[in-house]
């Protein structure tokens, strides 16, 4: 028979491997950031698909419970929410990144940090949605939120990020 030590080293160990086996779910969202198209007249058009299609996948009522209980045991499980971190949402920022800077070394995006960027356009779109779901509970938003949480968040990054006309004839 198993002493109670073990058997909670037995569950965490199950909590772990649990919880990091989500991680591969978030090739979808991987494949959706490296499927942006390269064309400057639709710039606008496809990174609004890309940032409606990774909040509807983000804002899933499944992945904010996940987050939640992530977040809830960090303390206890520091090397569990780095690991899940680091495994998840840091490759889709780096993916986005590089998707920037390909953007940007075709004159498309003037940008210095790509990884920032990246950083800076997801929180355009994550911020409000996700602190509204994490301190209320249930989601909060409709699609219609969140289609417009995407609209503003990708007009307020290119207005940033987009070079100007004079930039982008040289």
């Amino acid at each position: 028979m198993e002493s109670g030590g073990e058997q909670v080293g037995v569950k965490e160990q199950l909590f772990a491997e649990i919880i990091l086996a989500t991680t591969g779910r978030i090739d979808g969202i991987v494949h959706l950031v490296t499927d942006v198209p390269v064309d400057g007249a639709a710039l606008e058009e496809s990174l609004g698909r890309l940032a409606r299609g990774f909040l509807t996948a983000l804002m899933r009522p499944q992945v904010l419970q996940l987050r939640r209980l992530i977040i809830a045991n960090a303390d206890r499980f520091p090397e569990l929410g780095a690991a899940w971190y680091e495994q998840g949402f840091e490759r889709v920022l780096a993916t986005l990144a590089t998707t920037f800077q390909r953007l940007a070394d075709q004159g498309l995006l003037r940008i210095d940090d790509p990884l920032l960027a990246a950083d800076h356009f997801v929180g355009l779109l994550l911020w409000i949605p996700v602190n509204k779901a994490m301190f209320h509970g249930a989601p909060q938003h409709t699609q219609a939120e969140l289609d417009h949480y995407a609209d503003v968040g990708v007009r307020t990054f290119l207005a940033a990020h987009r070079p100007s006309v004079q930039e982008a004839r040289h």
